[in-house]
């Protein structure tokens, strides 16, 4: 199984600029028994930094196990956020973004 920071690593080789063509936002993750990293995203290109934003426009809440699932493909965002491993916090509708954003 992957683990959260080689989850972040793939992002760099998956992300999808076409899709991110026009955004400006911050995607933070709150990783309960790991660290947490933010990802920015500003016309077309973004970054992965460690730690916490200081206004993230969404911040998504869960453990490692269920971050590596809907990161891979394994498990269903919005499945995980029916039953309560995923919470959002600020523009919920930006995390149906990611999948474009970073398709597998």
């Amino acid at each position: 199984m992957s683990t959260v920071a080689e989850i972040i690593e793939s992002m760099k080789t998956r992300f999808n600029a076409d899709a991110a063509a026009g955004l400006d936002e911050v995607f933070q993750f709150d990783i309960e028994d790991a660290d947490t990293y933010h990802l920015v995203i500003k016309d077309g290109n973004f970054d992965i930094v460690a730690g916490v934003h200081d206004d993230p426009s969404v911040t998504l809440i869960m453990d490692s196990e269920t971050m590596v699932g809907v990161m891979s493909g394994e498990m269903d965002g919005m499945q995980a956020f029916m039953m309560g491993k995923l919470r959002a916090e600020g523009n919920m509708m930006l995390a149906t973004k990611l999948n474009a954003l970073f398709p597998n």
